[in-house]
């Protein structure tokens, strides 16, 4: 009987795990796409300069800083570079969130950026959604870890079952 419980526990807590991964994939890609406009409002000013002067090419702008003689505009040029970097990882980002859900779900898993991955589980609240991919999660790593776990514990009780299996034989 305590086995049957220790089943459900451990059904329960699968369940109750898998319901958080779209939430913190949805938390992910709002967190990413917060990010992108943050950095888009922030280069506005440097396009706008690269438009007038490179035909847009914020390279050729990063170029020009640090080709400069005046020892700020070659620190911008570092600042620049940097915001330009930026940018092109949370475009990254933003572009495989926009793919279908098992694309983000393995990217978020093991692709993502860490940083950001970090920000939104440090701020990501625990909610149970009952949306249908939600309980699709829920469900499936439910069933994933009990099946784990009652696999690792057969496997672990076989010696034991064969060493009393042997037993009885030479009795």
């Amino acid at each position: 009987m305590l086995r049957s419980y220790l089943r459900l526990l451990v059904f329960a807590f699968g369940l109750l795990v898998g319901v958080q991964v779209p939430g913190f994939i949805d938390a992910y890609a709002q967190r990413v796409e917060a990010h992108r406009q943050e950095a888009q409002r922030g280069l506005q000013g440097f396009r706008d300069t690269a438009q007038r002067f490179f035909d847009g090419d914020l390279n050729a702008l990063v170029e020009h800083y640090r080709a400069s003689d005046d020892a700020v505009i070659q620190s911008d040029a570092r600042s620049l570079e940097a915001l330009v970097q930026r940018m092109r990882l949370l475009d990254r980002e933003w572009q495989v969130m926009q793919q279908p859900w098992f694309v983000r779900s393995w990217h978020v898993l093991l692709g993502a950026d860490a940083e950001l991955r970090r920000e939104t589980l440090a701020g990501y609240r625990y909610q149970v959604l009952l949306a249908p991919e939600a309980i699709a999660w829920g469900l499936g790593c439910a069933l994933l870890l009990a099946w784990l776990v009652e696999s690792v514990l057969l496997a672990l009780s076989f010696p034991l079952r064969q060493r009393r299996r042997c037993h009885r034989l030479y009795r």
